[in-house]
């Protein structure tokens, strides 16, 4: 993973320039908070996230909330399920980060998002 201060994303691809970038995917992007890498001693990146936040209850996140970050919308998708190439990083990373991963989103609007942008929780869009 190679930190950067901005990426651009796109609405229902994901991030420009991801070799993981996939049309129409509900992983988008994964969101994992600072905190919990803190706690397992890990850098921004580790766990091969996309955006790193701090302060922010990921896993108080429900599927289908919205969270305006920078100039883009995001549409939080599910929670990630760690798997077994965390134990490339580390023997036992897979299960001391499980309930933990980080909560992977869809992009809903096109956008720049840079580093130490503020991320607003918006509510859900309802159906008429």
């Amino acid at each position: 993973m190679e930190s950067v201060s901005a990426l651009r994303v796109e609405a229902g691809y994901g991030i420009v320039g991801d070799s993981h970038a996939r049309e129409g995917s509900l992983r988008q992007i994964l969101l994992m908070d600072q905190e919990t890498l803190d706690a397992l001693d890990l850098p921004p990146g580790a766990v091969r996230e996309n955006i790193t936040v701090r302060g922010l209850p990921l896993h108080a996140l429900q599927p289908g909330e919205h969270l305006r970050v920078g100039e883009a919308l995001l549409e939080i998708t599910k929670p990630c399920t760690p798997c077994s190439r965390m134990e490339e990083i580390r023997p036992g990373l897979q299960e001391a980060l499980r309930g933990r991963r980080g909560m992977l989103a869809r992009v809903l609007e096109s956008g720049w998002i840079r580093r130490g942008d503020l991320i607003r929780i918006e509510s859900r869009e309802t159906s008429p």
